[in-house]
């Protein structure tokens, strides 16, 4: 069946060459979310985002993806951001130049090339140079038998809102709402019947890109 939803075609091609994205995902749901996640990941790189820049890190389920993407947005250069916008950049009490215990309470952000269950290393976290330019939140929630659902989904797209519009970096909001386990797979291109859908994490990484895009051209005071 055809339909009118989707993310339309940018007439520009924007180009993340230079730019670093986090990927946040739940772990509920790992078989839609994986795929989810390599879609998201394949785009990026289409666009020309480095392997090295792709920020991949895990946390349990939706509920705990808005403190992970808020640990994310970690800026080294003070100036950029008021300290009290946001808790996890008043944890940037640290200089660009120096090296800095874990500020991120255990979190192991790592590349896509390490993806495994190796446990987080202690003591001094290498920080990156330079900020992200967008976070993907990634989870899927299926309804189920109680309003945990109702609930969930409600505090998570609240709370995810509120991470870009403190700190000024976009979220991309990658979470599936999805009233049964077909509708799920189906947006992870993973449906059952012949028509498999489509794999919305290869549009929440095109949206990152060129979110990321647009911020840097409107801090510089550009606009079409």
């Amino acid at each position: 069946m055809s339909t009118i939803k989707g993310l339309s075609q940018s007439q520009n091609q924007y180009d993340g060459s230079s730019m670093r994205v986090a990927i946040v995902h739940a772990r509920w749901n790992t078989t839609v979310v994986d795929a989810l996640v390599a879609g998201a990941i394949a785009k990026l790189k289409a666009r020309g985002v480095k392997e090295k820049n792709i920020v991949v890190e895990s946390v349990p389920g939706s509920f705990e993806l808005p403190l992970a993407c808020a640990k994310c947005v970690v800026f080294l250069y003070r100036h950029f951001w008021q300290l009290n916008l946001h808790r996890v950049i008043a944890g940037g009490h640290v200089q660009s130049h120096s090296n800095v215990t874990d500020l991120l309470g255990g979190l192991n952000f790592s590349s896509t090339s390490s993806r495994s269950s190796t446990p987080a290393p202690t003591g001094v976290v290498p920080m990156p140079n330079e900020p992200f330019d967008a976070v993907i939140a990634i989870g899927v929630l299926i309804k189920g038998s109680t309003m945990h659902f109702e609930y969930i989904c409600d505090s998570v797209s609240h709370a995810l809102m509120k991470v870009q519009l403190d700190t000024g970096v976009p979220v991309i909001f990658g979470v599936l709402t999805a009233l049964t386990d077909d509708q799920a797979l189906e947006r992870a291109g993973l449906g059952r019947g012949e028509d498999k859908g489509h794999n919305h994490g290869e549009d929440w990484g095109l949206a990152a890109v060129e979110m990321g895009s647009h911020l840097r051209r409107w801090r510089e005071g550009q606009f079409n």
